[in-house]
Formats: C-alpha cells, sequence, structure tokens
C-alpha cells in the first residue's frame, strides 16, 4: 500500500516477528485509527504523527496469555488484577482458566473483561463454583456439583466470551471420586463444540483414606481417550505427581500418541513448573504448542483480600507456593534457556493461541486491518539466573523483558509491580 497516507503511529527499526504472516526481520508497523495499517520496511518517519524507535527490540504481535486468573475479589487470592498481568505486563490478550462458572460468568463478563483494557476471554468451569478457593474445599469439586446441561447453556450463549472449558485431572480428586468430573467436562467440551483444557498434576491433597486404589501414573492414560484434537494437556512440566513424567522419572509413553491424534499441550508455567522436568520432557521431543503464565494470588506477592483463609495447612510445600518471581514473557526465557529456539517460542504467545480460541482473524498476528495489538520486547544478552520453585536454577544467555504494548492502538507501558528483575549469575 502507499505510505503517503498520515499514521498516527509508527513503530520504527525492530525485528518484527510475526508467525502467522511469515514475517521475521527488520520492519516498521504502522497505526491507523487503532488498527494496523501497513507492516513495511522503510516507513517514512514523517507520515505518521508519532513514532517510537524500537530498534534494537522485539516487535511482536500482541501476547496472549492462555491461562490467567482474574476474577479479581470473588475467586480470593486467586484472582489478579487483569491489567496487571495484561497490558501492564506486555500482554495483551488474557484467557482466564476456569475461575467464572455458569453461575457467575455474568460478573465476570460486566466486572472483569468489560472493565479492563486488556482483552479478557475466560474458559469456563466445568464446577458450579468455578475457580474458588478450591484447594481448601475440594468437595466442591465432586460430580454433584457439575450440572452439565447449564454449563452447556452458558457456553454456547456467551460464545463471544467463553472460548474453552477448564477442568483437574489429578490424584487428590480421582481418589475421592474417580473419573467422573473429567467424563463430565469432556461431555460439556463436546455438546458445547468447545476445547476442554485439562490441569494434570496433583492439585488437591489426598483424603484420609488415602488413594483409594487409585495410581498417579495412570491418570493420563484414562484421560486422554475422552477427550478430543483440540483439547488442550496443561502443566505438562509440573513438579507435582501426575504430569508428563511419570513416578519413574519417564516421559509417560501416551503423551507423543496423544499429540499425533491432534492433542495440544499448554506449558501452564505457574509454580507448578519444573526446570528439571521440563528439560526431561523437552529433550523426548514434548514441544508445547502454547504458553500461560499462570500468575495467581498465591504465587504472586499480592495483598490477600480481607477474610480470605492466610494460612496453608502445608504451608511450605502446597501445590499454589511460589517462591520464585516469573510472568509471561520470563515463561518464554524459560523455554529459551531450555533449548527451544526464539522462533519456535513466539508462536506459543501469538498465533498458537489465537488457533486454540478460534480467533486468528482478530488476534496474534500484525495483518493490516487487525486491531493493533503489539508487544514490544527488550532482548538483553548476558547470563542470568532463572530459579523455579524446586529452586533449581538455569542460566539463560538471553533474557526477554516487556517495554510496552500497544492495545488497539493505545500505548501502555510495562509497569506491573510483579514483573521480575534481572538478575545477573
Amino acid at each position: 500500500m502507499s505510505v503517503s497516507a498520515s499514521f498516527d503511529l509508527l513503530l520504527r527499526g525492530g525485528r518484527v516477528i510475526d508467525p502467522a504472516s511469515g514475517i521475521d526481520g527488520l520492519r516498521d508497523v504502522a497505526i491507523r485509527n487503532g488498527r494496523i495499517a501497513a507492516v513495511q520496511s522503510d516507513i517514512l518517519p514523517t507520515s505518521a504523527k508519532d513514532v517510537i524507535d524500537v530498534s534494537g527490540q522485539l516487535v511482536l504481535p500482541g501476547l496472549i496469555d492462555t491461562h490467567a486468573h482474574v476474577y479479581q475479589y470473588v475467586t480470593g487470592r486467586f484472582g489478579m488484577n487483569a491489567d496487571m498481568v495484561g497490558v501492564q505486563s506486555g500482554v495483551t490478550s488474557l484467557i482466564d482458566q476456569g475461575g467464572p462458572s455458569c453461575m457467575t460468568l455474568p460478573g465476570f463478563r460486566h466486572f472483569v473483561a468489560e472493565q479492563a483494557q486488556s482483552r479478557v476471554y475466560a474458559f469456563l468451569s466445568a464446577y458450579l463454583v468455578g475457580g474458588l478457593e478450591g484447594h481448601y474445599y475440594p468437595d466442591l469439586y465432586r460430580p454433584d456439583c457439575v450440572d452439565v446441561d447449564a454449563t452447556v447453556k452458558s457456553a454456547v450463549a456467551n460464545r463471544d466470551l467463553v472460548r474453552g472449558i477448564k477442568a483437574h485431572a489429578e490424584i487428590g480428586g480421582f481418589a475421592r471420586w474417580g473419573i467422573r468430573v473429567i467424563e463430565m467436562a469432556a461431555e460439556i467440551g463436546r455438546r458445547a463444540e468447545l476445547p476442554v483444557y485439562v490441569h494434570f498434576g496433583q492439585l488437591w491433597g489426598l483424603p484420609a483414606s488415602g488413594t483409594n486404589g487409585e495410581d498417579v501414573d495412570t491418570i493420563l492414560e484414562r484421560v486422554i481417550p475422552l477427550l478430543r484434537p483440540g483439547d488442550v494437556l496443561a502443566h505438562p512440566f509440573t513438579r507435582h505427581p501426575g504430569g508428563f513424567v511419570n513416578t519413574k522419572g519417564e516421559v509417560h509413553p501416551v503423551i507423543q500418541a496423544a499429540l499425533d491424534r491432534g492433542l495440544k499441550v499448554d506449558v501452564g508455567h505457574g509454580s507448578h513448573f519444573s526446570y528439571r522436568l521440563a528439560r526431561k520432557a523437552i529433550d523426548a521431543g514434548i514441544v508445547p504448542h502454547t504458553l500461560g503464565a499462570d500468575i495467581h494470588g498465591y504465587n504472586t506477592h499480592v495483598p490477600a483480600p480481607a477474610g480470605t483463609p492466610d494460612e496453608h495447612a502445608d504451608d511450605e510445600n502446597h501445590p499454589f507456593a511460589g517462591q520464585a518471581k516469573f510472568s509471561l514473557v520470563q515463561a518464554m526465557s524459560s523455554m529459551v534457556a531450555l533449548g527451544l529456539t526464539l522462533e519456535q517460542v513466539v508462536p506459543m504467545v501469538t498465533s498458537n493461541p489465537a488457533a486454540m480460541l478460534g480467533l486468528s482473524d482478530q488476534i496474534g498476528a500484525l495483518r493490516p486491518g487487525m486491531e493493533a495489538d503489539v508487544s514490544v520486547l527488550r532482548e538483553q544478552q548476558g547470563r542470568f539466573v532463572l530459579r523455579d520453585n524446586e529452586k533449581t536454577e538455569v542460566i539463560a544467555e538471553k533474557l526477554l523483558q516487556p517495554v510496552c504494548c500497544l492495545r488497539a492502538g493505545v500505548r501502555h507501558d510495562a509497569t506491573a509491580p510483579i514483573l521480575p528483575a534481572a538478575v545477573a549469575a
């Protein structure tokens, strides 16, 4: 297109990586009326009202966090402020994983999705209580607390907001009520024609009666046959029993077959993440499809809402404990430090999650005419320490940090107080 027209904003001189458009190189990105107007080399700076010099920086389609917890206040300490983990962290789109249920979705729409400057979507909880502080009250997540018909109706009636279903497959639940809840969640996904995002890795403590004959290493092989192509296996690199690496230290043999038939893998970083187990799975050829941060108020230092529990029975080691600061961009650095290339990681937070949401025509790319959702990152060279909650350390030779983002052409600097600082090795 001609660049003689006037643009509102020009991002000039950055390395643009847009997997959906097949672009990786030095380009300028021009914005007009909140939309991408042009992605070209050497656009004249005089053609724009405002110019941002992004030389030496990465310019990406607006980052999409596939695992957020942003139903603030309603979900107790889990719920973060959407814009703190969104645009203030360089991320333009968020998927809340299981915060709202069919009962609470109207409040999520009005008080979170419609108020946030970030884009906010939801994977609707399969459970009537949604993402309440269920690690304290696991009985709220039993089969009697699932209403298949009501959840399907809510999901279908709110298709603009609800893009999937959230469920859990872990030993604490299986020991209490077996596989029934996952069967119901899979039915919801089929009937609503939405992907099911399944948490793996222990979430709840075992009941007093123990495992009741359940084997944590058989959960994956029992759940995967219930799932369809496009459904998502989450927390593959969890440090808790029930992830992709079994109790013998081996990558579960059913994983590759599941990927071959179209199931997807989301990192779901969070405090579950283990560099030790991630390296083992990646070395076995398991490359995640999408990358979610899984930031919430139990693994991030934010004040607890008054009246919420302030202690856990096993405070040092409960599944949500978190000491290491992280963010979606830091999770990208983790993947690179584990041996994946930047070219492999960028689709995990742009084009792949857009496809998972069924929104590739709206987000995840920098095509002219699309809303101008853009993330700008700084790529620092050096030696940096990354640490997980097993206290395993890896040395990263490059560290990605958010600089700013544009959400529909409006600039937001990366000022979130939860963002980790670089730690030199």
